[in-house]
């Protein structure tokens, strides 16, 4: 048996005593490169390794009232929970150090010893974040999941940070969905411009065409295709802040035929589209509404016309991620949910939609993400000035850790190309497309 710095012995069996540190290193998995340093004095893990400190009993009642992700991220984000050295804006490397955030429960032999953790630091209940949106059971007050409203509220807690905030976070392209790298140089932007060349292209998209863009964000998707391909566009979002952002860019650039409106994609009330490009929206509907979506889109297509599909998966079709317990649920995306692909194309095809092509861009979104923990590192200070530490925080930790999601193939991005072919079996889909 191997033995920790404090001396106690690992693994002596369920009813031993371990220190305060020793029981939170466990909790960890035991990381052989993290040194845990607990505010009783007490510590665990190597002498040489990075050192994780939770620095106030209040940190200690976060962990020990949720033994989970939650907890270790609750105490990080209110400042009780430091890794010395860490680079707050892109915590790559410390994520990697502790296996991601897939931080595991404990389980029941380790009760005891969280029992007398709590005794022994007199620790309590403690506030949730002022960032952490409520559980599922206090948010029926909004209605229920995927209502107009709570859609709206989602929404709206996600992206009206502020637009001074993702100026700085996403770059100029302004473009929050993964990017499509052309070559192992390509800058972010250049990432970002070729991903909508890709899908306009994939859309076969023509001047005089009609283009839906939903869930359309700053009205990157619609601008590129109205500005290099001729078309007209309209796209809409359920975030005002973003709708404004994109109403005042397309009146600076004179675009004519552009058209971002604030509002929900089922208010679209027009038809005979050429084209769909649903970019980042389908995490944000709930997958038991995707046939229901699926239909709707079709419904504003002409005969012949496309849809693209753009959105994160998860790879696993037995398992449903993003628990309401996780920190991307409470933190980032409330509401979200994730499907593998082929519930994506099982249900685009049960509306009757044929699908003609499928793409997995994860490694994309893996350097995508990189890309953005940099520019919040290039701008920390204004970005803690502008939208506040918590808010800083939860986002170096969330991009970092889906870089190393992406990376290790949990959450893959598909990109699923379908047509709604025609009665006669028409598609208007090449023999051999060329993208």
């Amino acid at each position: 048996m191997t033995r920790t710095s404090t001396g106690e012995r690992k693994g002596a069996g369920p009813g031993s005593s371990r220190t305060v540190a020793a029981t939170i290193h466990e909790l960890l998995g035991e990381p052989p490169q993290v040194r845990v340093v607990a505010p009783d004095g007490s510590s665990a893990g190597p002498d040489a390794g990075r050192v994780l400190r939770i620095r106030t009993t209040r940190g200690l009642s976060y962990i020990a009232t949720h033994p989970g992700q939650l907890g270790f991220v609750r105490a990080y984000l209110q400042g009780d929970l430091v890794v010395d050295g860490m680079d707050e804006a892109y915590p790559y490397e410390e994520l990697k150090l502790l296996g991601g955030l897939d931080l595991r429960r404990p389980p029941l032999r380790e009760v005891p010893d969280l029992l007398r953790m709590a005794r022994a630091t007199g620790l309590r209940v403690p506030e949730l974040p002022d960032l952490e949106t409520p559980s599922e059971l206090r948010k029926l007050a909004h209605g229920l999941r995927h209502g107009r409203r709570r859609d709206a509220e989602a929404v709206q807690h996600h992206y009206d940070v502020s637009n001074r905030f993702y100026e700085m976070l996403l770059g100029p392209s302004m473009t929050y969905t993964c990017a499509v790298y052309p070559h192992e140089e390509a800058s972010l932007e250049e990432a970002q411009e070729e991903k909508y060349d890709l899908v306009c292209r994939k859309l076969g998209l023509r001047p005089g065409m009609r283009l839906l863009d939903v869930g359309c964000g700053w009205g990157g998707m619609v601008r590129h295709a109205v500005r290099h391909h001729g078309v007209t566009a309209l796209g809409v979002t359920l975030s005002r802040a973003q709708a404004t952002w994109a109403q005042e860019r397309i009146a600076a650039e004179g675009l004519t035929g552009a058209e971002v409106r604030h509002a929900d994609y089922r208010d679209v009330t027009e038809r005979g589209f050429d084209a769909v490009s649903s970019i980042g929206l389908t995490e944000h509907i709930g997958v038991r509404n995707y046939g229901r979506y699926f239909a709707f889109l079709r419904d504003r297509l002409r005969d012949e016309g496309r849809l693209l599909n753009h959105c994160i998966t998860w790879r696993d079709p037995d398992r449903a991620p993003m628990r309401q317990g996780d920190f991307v649920f409470r933190y980032v995306f409330p509401d979200g949910e994730l499907a593998a692909s082929g519930r994506i194309v099982t249900e685009m095809e049960r509306v009757g939609l044929e699908v003609q092509h499928h793409e997995n861009l994860r490694a994309h979104y893996a350097r995508t993400c990189g890309a953005w923990c940099e520019n919040l590192r290039d701008h920390w200070d204004e970005c803690v000035a502008e939208a506040g530490l918590a808010t800083a925080r939860v986002w170096g930790l969330y991009l970092a850790g889906s870089r190393l999601s992406f990376e290790r193939g949990g959450i893959q991005l598909h990109q699923v190309l379908a047509t709604r072919t025609g009665a006669d079996g028409g598609t208007g889909y090449p023999l051999r497309p060329r993208f």
